[in-house]
């Protein structure tokens, strides 16, 4: 039997991907080993502020990307001589209605992130629109969008949306966030054909449904839900990330059709086996801790994905051996990361 040399391994910082990273402050969140939000400050966290009037903030007339983060601004207005704008920020401040945007016409990226705006509206002047952040507010449904046909990324993050509805119109759509809502159902997604990544994290999702018409879905993130079956995937071919941890499922199984899985989250569940995966040879990182897994022959199931280079099974009955770590490098020698440590031969 092959013997390995390994050095003490180092401690390092994990980086998960299981939530879209391109919507939030980052300083507002902190991730634990398992990539779950531990604690998000919202606006109700921070002291009461008086709105500031727009007139008393200058706007270059010839600036394209405009910031005007943290402003304390309470009203859209006076925007309009904003005419070369390409891009606006205005996030973290004290906006309750979406307004007074009519004039820019070639605005492509538009940040509301952390306002206090209850009503998806008035944007139907900005056509040429190709993303939307509208996080962290106080939106109940999805609606007002219909306009916005161009629009490639659409974030609506930490809301109070109850269910996926008016999206229709939006065939350009590539990224959806809706984590961290009201959802229970997955639902009114068959027109989005060109979305590549799916974010529902943290909603209250019991089923994996209405998903075959995302043949280009790339990115599927349905983290800290109610899902109990692994179920609904067939038609996602080009899968490349499942994001699933935080559930309650008992099973490995309906991955079939996914062969181009290059990371798979099944952390935090209730599973007893890892089985069904033997197919998965592009596999590269492999989230199973916190679960039910007993047998070393497990990890089989692995081997035919040459590429492993991540494997978590922390907190599973396996770690109680005293050999827990060399036993997963002689049998996956390819991994490189045990857990949140690095391997050093």
């Amino acid at each position: 039997m092959a013997t390995l040399s390994v050095v003490e391994p180092q401690e390092m910082e994990v980086d998960r991907r299981g939530e879209s990273e391109e919507s939030g402050d980052d300083e507002a969140k902190r991730k634990s080993l398992n990539g779950e939000v531990e604690s998000l400050q919202t606006p109700s966290t921070v002291p009461e502020e008086s709105p500031v009037d727009m007139d008393t903030i200058t706007l270059d007339p010839d600036e394209e990307d405009v910031d005007l983060v943290h402003c304390r601004i309470g009203k859209i207005e006076g925007l309009q001589v904003l005419r070369k704008a390409k891009t606006i920020s205005l996030r973290q401040n004290l906006i309750k209605c979406i307004e007074n945007l009519d004039s820019l016409v070639s605005l492509r990226e538009l940040d509301l992130y952390d306002n206090q705006i209850r009503k998806l509206e008035n944007l139907q002047a900005l056509t040429e629109l190709e993303q939307l952040d509208v996080s962290f507010n106080l939106l109940r449904k999805i609606e007002g969008l219909e306009c916005l046909t161009k629009i490639k990324k659409l974030f609506l993050l930490h809301n109070k949306i109850a269910s996926i509805a008016n999206l229709d119109q939006l065939t350009s759509l590539q990224m959806l966030e809706l984590g961290s809502n009201r959802i229970r159902v997955i639902e009114n997604l068959d027109s989005l054909t060109t979305l590549e990544s799916l974010f529902l994290g943290t909603n209250k999702i019991s089923q994996l449904q209405n998903l075959d018409g995302l043949h280009n879905l790339m990115v599927l993130s349905i983290q800290s839900n109610r899902i109990t079956k692994l179920e609904g995937l067939q038609n996602l071919v080009n899968l490349r990330e499942l994001y699933l941890s935080h559930n309650g499922i008992e099973v490995i199984e309906g991955l079939e059709n996914n062969k181009k899985l290059t990371t798979l989250d099944i952390a935090a569940n209730r599973i007893k086996k890892i089985e069904n995966i033997s197919h998965l040879t592009e596999l590269k990182e492999f989230w199973m801790n916190d679960n039910q897994i007993h047998n070393w022959a497990d990890l089989d199931e692995l081997k035919n994905a040459k590429g492993l280079d991540t494997v978590y099974l922390e907190r599973n009955p396996l770690q109680k051996d005293p050999q827990y770590r060399r036993k997963i490098m002689l049998a996956l020698p390819s991994v490189r990361q045990i857990d949140a440590t690095f391997i050093h031969f």
